[in-house]
């Protein structure tokens, strides 16, 4: 059991050892995020605090999922297990429920998932036959304003009862035409994923009861850069058991303009009163010149959790400051200094 914990620092070991309840980690960059949340996972099946399958650990990307799988399965190398916990994103998560629930929604379990290019001649389909002008208000602007709106779990009718101005209007029209028209053709986009798993979750207890029952303790990975509709799923999941992890730095939240809520994690130890917070501050892969200026950078952010992010590396080179006149002379600057970096 040891081994979980080893050549970790104080805070990761307290990170990675909590067993029950709430857990908030505010993760610094390169403060090993990572080792620390898949030695979490091990931990928790290899010292029988869960079943592998109690466990759900939840990412973004298909190759920070894969990434976490393998390295849980070689730490839990030499535990007998018949499997590991169950890791994926939000979507590959929220799609197998799907799967196995899907009739209760109105779709069947072998709906299909409309990719970006179906979805954008669905809508262009639809704003022909509310004879829209496409030219002027474009399919791709509708699909956005969806986005937004299933990201937030707005559904048609509650955007209709506010929509008030002539565009709004126009948008009202064209989601719930969009969203029958998805539902004849038993197909859910991308967005609907979520959306649909939490209006599931809402509408029938026992669903909801089951899956609470099965995934008893839940892993989240980057929660600064959750959404409204992916957080209040992954907290109806934790709500019977509570031993929720949330894995994050609102210094490296991001994507605003994908509807990432950083009320999520500024709010998580209201939402759980008696949340543990463990703060990774010790960098492993910059130098203290870099980390010195970061700091005081980031310490003007307005929203924030206070840290201090030091290392035991060397002080380092001094910071060259580049002046670029755009983002594109910006760019240039840093591919051109990264080859010759990889040259020297």
């Amino acid at each position: 059991m040891e081994d979980f914990l080893a050549h970790l620092n104080e805070r990761q070991r307290e990170a990675v050892a909590t067993e029950y309840g709430p857990l908030l980690v505010i993760a610094g960059a390169g403060s090993g995020k990572t080792m620390v949340l898949t030695r979490r996972i091990a931990f928790l099946v290899a010292k029988r605090i869960a079943r592998p399958d109690q466990v759900l650990a939840v990412t973004f990307t298909n190759k920070a999922a894969g990434e976490m799988k393998e390295r849980v399965r070689t730490l839990l190398a030499q535990t007998p297990l018949l499997a590991i916990p169950l890791i994926g994103t939000f979507h590959s998560v929220c799609l197998a429920i799907l799967r196995a629930y899907a009739e209760p929604l109105g779709y069947g379990r072998d709906f299909i998932i409309f990719d970006s290019k179906d979805q954008q001649a669905l809508l262009k389909s639809t704003c022909e036959e509310l004879r829209i002008d496409t030219e002027r208000f474009t399919p791709d602007s509708f699909g956005n304003a969806i986005s937004k709106l299933k990201s937030k779990l707005i559904t048609p009718d509650a955007f209709a009862e506010d929509a008030y101005d002539p565009y709004p209007k126009m948008a009202a029209l064209v989601y719930a035409k969009y969203q029958d028209a998805l539902k004849e053709h038993n197909a859910v986009d991308f967005d609907d994923m979520i959306m649909l798993c939490v209006q599931l979750f809402e509408a029938h207890k026992d669903i909801l009861e089951r899956y609470q029952e099965q995934f008893r303790y839940i892993l989240i990975d980057e929660y600064q850069d959750t959404n409204f509709a992916q957080h209040r799923f992954v907290n109806l999941l934790a709500e019977r058991y509570r031993n929720i992890c949330a894995v994050g730095d609102l210094d490296q939240a991001i994507y605003g303009w994908r509807q990432a809520d950083v009320a999520n994690i500024l709010n998580f130890e209201k939402q759980y009163p008696d949340a543990k917070v463990v703060v990774l501050e010790e960098n492993y892969r910059s130098t203290q010149t870099i980390l010195s200026a970061t700091n005081t950078i980031i310490s003007k952010n307005k929203m924030r959790k206070e840290k201090n992010l030091f290392t035991k590396n060397k002080a380092g080179e001094k910071i060259s400051v580049v002046v670029a006149a755009t983002e594109t002379e910006e760019a240039e600057f840093v591919a051109r200094t990264l080859r010759a970096l990889v040259r020297e």
